[in-house]
C-alpha cells in the first residue's frame, strides 16, 4: 500500500523552498568547480605551449563542465532554505560585481604585484607559452639587462614572477575583450567570491544568515580592493571556501544516503584545496590542516566504534584530490616559477619542513590509530576540564594579539638587497606619513589592529566568542562539520597575524587578510550572532516579547555591517590608476613598428620593460645603469644602438626625462599620465588616494 497522491517509482518534485536552498548551494560551488576545471586543463596546455583560446575553450571548458556535473549531482539543499535569503544573497553578489566593475582599477604599468599579474596575463593571452624570448639586440652584451620588476631572466628566456593560476584566469578577459576585458575579470571574481562565502555561511550557520555574511564580507575594504584589480587572493579564496562547501555537501549527501555522489564531491573538494597552490604558493600553508584532517578521517575508519562514523569514508577521496591538486601546484611552481620560489626559499623551506612533519605524523597516526584511540579514551576519561581549556585557549590567543603592540616591536635587519629595498621603501613611507624614521620597523605587531579596521571590533569579538564555543563543542564530540573550517580559519589567522610577511603599507598589506582571515572571521561572527540570539531568545525578558529578539538580531547585524563599511567609505568610491590603459596604448602607437627598444633609465626600465615587450609586442631591454645615477654610460648606449641597427631594426631609447636622452637625439614625450594611486598608510586605515605622475620620453638616435 502507498499513500494516496504518491505514485510508486516517481520522484517527489522539490518544493520551492528546497529549490531555493539547492540554488544557493549550487551557486556557491560552481565558481570553485569551474575555476578548478580551467586550471586543471590550463597548466598542461601552458607547459606544452598551447595555451590558446580554442584549445582552452575545448579542454578547459570541458573540464570545468565535467567537474560541475559531478560536483552538482544530487546536490543537497542548504539548511532551512529561504527564498528571500537566496534572492538577497544574489542581490549582494550582483551589487558587488557591478559596483567594483564601475570603479575597477587599471594597474598595468609595473610598480607592484597587480600589474605584474596583468602583464603575465597579457603575455599568456597573446602567446600562450613560456618562457618569454628576449629578442635580438645584435648579440650578447654585458650592458644589456632583460630582467625587470616582476620578471626573472633564466637560461631559456624570461619567466614572470608568481604562480600561473591567476594569469591563466585573467587571460579569459583578454581573449574576450582585450585589455579592457582583462581589467573586468577581477570584479566578476569578486562577485563569485561573495556567493562562495555566503554558501559556506548557509551551510554552517543556516541559509537565512547567508545575506548578512555576504554583505559584511562584500563591504570590507580588502575585499573591495582585491576585487578591483588583478590580485591572486580572490581566486585563492574561491578555491578554498568552495572546497569547504563541497566537503560539507559530501557530508550532507553521506548522511542523507545519496549514493553515487558522495565520493566525487569529497575528491573535488580535495582537488580544489590542492589547486590553491597553483594560484598562490602561500596556499600550501592554508591547506595544511586539510592534509591532517584527511588523515584523521582515514584513521577514524580503522578505530572500532560502538557507533558507526560515516564521515570516515570521505578521507580517502579527499586525500586523493588534494594530492592531485597539490601536484598541479608544485609542477607549475617548479617549471614556470622556479626563480620566484628560490627567492621565497627563506620562508618556503621551513613551510615544506612543517608539511613533511605533518605528513609523517598523519601517516604514523593513521597506522597506529587503534592503539592511539584506546589510550586517548583512557586519558580523556574524566577530563572534564578539556572543553573549557580549549575555549580559554582561543580567547587567550586573541588577547595575546591584542596586547602585542605593548610588549613587542617587530623589526628586521636589512641583509639581502631585497631587504634593503623594503627598508628604504618603509623609511620613505614613514616620511610621507609624518612618522619618525626607522627603516627596520615592520609593524607586524599591529596585525590585529588591521583586522579591527577592516571587519570591526564587534565582528572580531563575536568571532572570538564563536570560535571558543565551537572549540568547546568539538572537544565534546559535537559540531563535527565545523572541524575543518575552524582548523583552516584558526591556523591561517594565527600564522598570518603573527607574521604577515608583506610590506606593511595599506591598503596593499590588507591583501594578506583576504583569502582566509576576513571571510573566516565573518563566518564565525555570523555564527556567533546566531548563537547569541538563540540564547537571548530563551531568556525571560526576550521570550515574553519575540519582537525584542528580532530587534536584537537587527542591532547585531548593524554592528557587524556598519564598522567595515565606515572604514571602506574613504576609498570605496575612488578608482585608482585610471588612464593607464590608454597611456600604454598611446606609448605603443608612438613607437615604430619595427623597433627594438632600449630603456636608458632605471625607473622607466623597472616599470615599462615588460609592458613594452608584452603589450607593444616589441623586443625590449634595459641598459645597465651607473650606481647612484640611474642612467647608463653613453658609450654603452651608443654601442647597443649600433648593434640594433645591424639587425635591420630601428633602435629606440626611452627615459623618464628629456635631458636623459639629449645626447642621442631629439626627445619626444610619448606618455604623460596623471592619475591617482593607492595610499600608503602604516598606522591608520587608508582613507584616500595619492597622486601619481608618469612621464616617458622617446628618441630615435640619429
Amino acid at each position: 500500500m502507498h499513500r494516496p497522491g504518491h505514485s510508486r517509482g516517481r520522484t517527489r518534485l522539490p518544493s520551492e523552498r528546497e529549490a531555493a536552498g539547492r540554488t544557493l548551494a549550487a551557486l556557491s560551488v560552481v565558481p570553485a568547480l569551474a575555476l578548478g576545471g580551467w586550471l586543471l586543463a590550463g597548466l598542461p596546455l601552458l607547459l606544452l605551449g598551447w595555451f590558446r583560446p580554442l584549445p582552452m575553450a575545448l579542454l578547459g571548458g570541458a573540464a570545468a563542465l565535467l567537474l560541475c556535473v559531478y560536483g552538482l549531482r544530487r546536490l543537497p539543499g542548504t539548511a532551512a532554505p529561504h527564498r528571500w535569503a537566496t534572492a538577497a544573497t544574489l542581490a549582494v553578489a550582483l551589487g558587488s560585481g557591478v559596483f567594483n566593475g564601475l570603479l575597477h582599477g587599471e594597474q598595468l604599468i609595473v610598480r607592484r604585484d597587480p600589474s605584474t599579474y596583468a602583464q603575465y596575463a597579457v603575455w599568456l593571452a597573446r602567446h600562450g607559452s613560456l618562457p618569454i624570448p628576449v629578442g635580438d639586440f645584435g648579440g650578447p652584451d654585458p650592458a644589456l639587462r632583460f630582467d625587470s620588476m616582476g620578471v626573472y631572466l633564466t637560461g631559456g628566456g624570461i619567466v614572470p614572477q608568481f604562480m600561473a593560476g591567476p594569469p591563466m584566469t585573467y587571460a579569459i578577459g583578454h581573449w574576450l575583450g582585450g585589455v579592457p576585458g582583462l581589467l573586468l575579470v577581477p570584479p566578476v571574481l569578486g562577485a563569485l567570491a561573495v556567493l562562495t562565502v555566503a554558501g559556506t555561511a548557509a551551510r554552517l550557520a543556516g541559509a537565512r544568515w547567508a545575506p548578512l555574511a555576504a554583505l559584511v564580507f562584500a563591504v570590507s575594504l580588502p575585499i573591495l580592493y582585491t576585487s578591483r584589480t588583478t590580485f591572486s587572493e580572490i581566486p585563492s579564496l574561491i578555491l578554498i571556501f568552495g572546497a569547504m562547501n563541497l566537503l560539507l555537501d559530501a557530508r550532507a549527501r553521506l548522511r542523507a544516503a545519496l549514493p553515487g555522489a558522495v565520493f566525487p564531491s569529497a575528491a573535488l573538494a580535495g582537488l580544489s584545496f590542492g589547486l590553491a597552490l597553483l594560484v598562490r604558493i602561500d596556499g600550501l600553508r592554508d591547506v595544511l590542516p586539510v592534509l591532517a584532517f584527511a588523515g584523521v578521517l582515514i584513521a577514524l575508519r580503522r578505530i572500532p566504534r560502538a557507533r558507526p562514523f560515516p564521515e570516515g569514508r570521505l578521507g580517502a577521496p579527499l586525500l586523493a584530490g588534494l594530492v592531485v591538486g597539490g601536484l598541479w601546484g608544485f609542477t607549475g611552481g617548479y617549471v614556470l616559477a622556479r626563480p620566484y620560489l628560490e627567492y621565497l626559499s627563506g620562508s618556503l623551506i621551513p613551510l615544506l619542513a612543517i608539511c613533511a612533519v605533518v605528513v609523517a605524523l598523519t601517516v604514523a597516526g593513521t597506522a597506529l590509530a587503534p592503539w592511539i584511540a584506546g589510550r586517548a579514551r583512557r586519558l580523556l576519561t574524566g577530563a572534564g576540564w578539556l572543553p573549557n581549556a580549549a575555549a580559554a585557549l582561543v580567547v587567550l590567543i586573541m588577547a595575546g594579539f591584542a596586547v602585542r603592540p605593548w610588549v613587542q616591536t617587530v623589526r628586521r635587519d636589512a641583509v639581502t638587497p631585497e631587504d634593503r629595498l623594503t627598508a628604504d621603501f618603509i623609511e620613505k613611507t614613514q616620511v610621507a606619513n609624518g612618522l619618525a624614521k626607522d627603516m627596520s620597523r615592520l609593524y607586524y605587531e599591529h596585525s590585529l589592529d588591521w583586522v579591527f579596521w577592516y571587519v570591526g571590533i564587534p565582528a572580531v569579538v563575536l568571532a572570538t566568542v564563536a570560535a571558543a564555543v565551537l572549540a568547546r563543542r568539538l572537544t565534546r564530540g559535537r559540531e563535527f562539520g565545523w572541524l575543518l573550517p575552524l582548523a583552516v580559519i584558526g591556523w591561517t589567522t594565527v600564522t598570518t597575524l603573527w607574521r604577515p610577511a608583506i610590506t606593511p603599507d595599506h591598503p596593499f598589506a590588507s591583501r594578506r587578510l583576504v583569502p582566509i582571515v576576513i571571510p573566516g572571521l565573518v563566518l564565525l561572527a555570523v555564527w556567533g550572532l546566531r548563537w547569541l540570539s538563540r540564547r537571548l531568545a530563551r531568556t525571560r525578558w526576550f521570550a515574553a516579547r519575540p519582537g525584542r529578539s528580532r530587534a536584537a538580531v537587527a542591532a547585531g547585524a548593524l554592528l557587524l555591517a556598519v564598522p567595515p563599511a565606515i572604514t571602506s567609505i574613504g576609498t570605496a568610491f575612488s578608482p585608482v590608476n585610471r588612464g593607464e590603459a590608454e597611456a600604454v596604448a598611446g606609448l605603443c602607437r608612438a613607437i615604430p613598428a619595427n623597433a627594438s627598444v632600449l630603456i636608458a633609465e632605471r625607473v622607466t626600465g623597472d616599470r615599462l620593460t615588460q609592458v613594452v615587450r608584452g603589450q607593444c609586442g616589441l623586443p625590449t631591454a634595459r641598459v645597465v645603469y651607473l650606481p647612484r645615477r640611474d642612467v647608463p654610460r653613453p658609450d654603452d648606449v651608443l654601442r647597443l644602438v649600433e648593434a640594433v641597427r645591424r639587425t635591420g631594426r630601428v633602435p629606440v631609447l626611452l627615459a623618464a626625462e628629456p635631458e636623459q636622452l639629449m645626447a642621442y637625439g631629439p626627445a619626444t614625450r610619448v606618455m604623460s599620465l596623471h592619475t591617482r594611486q593607492d595610499e600608503r598608510s602604516l598606522v591608520d586605515p587608508p582613507n584616500g588616494t595619492w597622486s601619481l605622475n608618469i612621464d616617458v620620453w622617446m628618441t630615435v638616435p640619429t
